[in-house]
């Protein structure tokens, strides 16, 4: 499969608390200080067991790299056959041994096999029809945001999943949001088969929804994913084979020991708790923040997951 290209994109967080005097602070005098808020946090520790969802072992993948394991959540309401093919890749083993190929600034890191000369083959289905996007009706509960998007008519969560719809159409897509898992493709539609995945790392790559099959979302491990050295080549492949990180093994979490298995749980973006999360992001309170934003962009609404309780 030719090196194929991606995208990328969920949110950074930034810790800028160091810049607050040069850049955040209003004027000393120019109005009232803002209320102090509950922050996300507050509303992650106030929320209760119902809030909460645990990741489906069968449409859950664990990559063992060296420095540990990146848990990624599939999303087959919205991929249906792109996901049964990654599936049916993982449970033959295909990515065991393979690498991370590239990792391009502030857009993706992707993972696969980089030889196009000899590839690894595989019993699984070489071309799957593309699912840039699905009808909307089935996909599961739409919480939308009152908020107008550039990219969508519509934007809310389903299921844990940033989504964006076009009510008209009768369609809905994953978008490209940071931790996004997308299937590279070459330049016919239908070649992205799964055996090349990527998450977006940097601000996110809106442009290209609807034009590359989005599958999931890693929900654990992105810091292990973001650290990776930028690859020097064209799009930021890397040059040369040393400088790419092994995959020990990609495995179904149904298919791991449930000893072994990571113990995560997601909150219901259906939930009131997930309804104050985005309140808290959209309107932050006060001493530190001196303005609230009063809005709030999707790919800018965190998604919270912990450890089970």
């Amino acid at each position: 499969m030719k090196a194929a290209t991606t995208i990328h994109a969920i949110t950074g967080m930034a810790l800028v608390a160091v810049l607050a005097h040069d850049a955040g602070a209003a004027p000393a005098g120019s109005g009232k200080e803002l209320p102090p808020k509950p922050s996300v946090a507050d509303v992650v520790k106030a929320s209760k067991p119902g809030d909460w969802r645990p990741l489906d072992p069968e449409n859950t993948l664990y990559m063992e790299l060296p420095a540990g394991r990146v848990v990624m959540e599939l999303a087959p309401n919205f991929a249906p056959k792109t996901a049964a093919n990654i599936r049916a890749l993982v449970r033959e083993r295909y990515f065991d041994g393979l690498w991370i190929m590239r990792a391009q600034d502030g857009f993706v890191v992707q993972w696969g096999d980089p030889d196009e000369e000899t590839p690894r083959p595989f019993k699984a289905a070489r071309t799957v029809d593309a699912e840039f996007t699905v009808p909307a009706r089935g996909t599961g509960a739409f919480t939308q945001l009152k908020e107008r998007d550039v990219y969508a008519p519509q934007v809310g969560h389903i299921n844990g999943f940033p989504v964006a719809r076009d009510p008209k159409a009768g369609q809905t897509w994953l978008p490209h949001c940071y931790a996004m898992v997308g299937v590279a493709r070459d330049e016919a539609s239908n070649t992205g088969n799964g055996s090349q995945l990527y998450t977006v790392i940097g601000h996110a790559p809106r442009h290209l929804d609807r034009n590359i099959t989005v599958v999931g979302r890693i929900v654990s491990g992105m810091p292990l994913l973001t650290v990776m050295p930028r690859g020097t080549a064209a799009a930021g492949f890397y040059e040369k084979a040393e400088q790419r990180t092994p995959i020990a093994s990609v495995r179904l979490a149904a298919d791991v020991p449930p000893a072994e298995r990571s113990k995560l749980e997601v909150m219901r973006t259906e939930s009131a708790a997930f309804q104050a999360v985005i309140e808290a992001q959209r309107n932050r309170g006060g001493p530190w923040t001196k303005v609230a934003a009063g809005a709030i962009d999707l790919c800018n609404v965190p998604i919270p997951v912990r450890e089970q309780q």
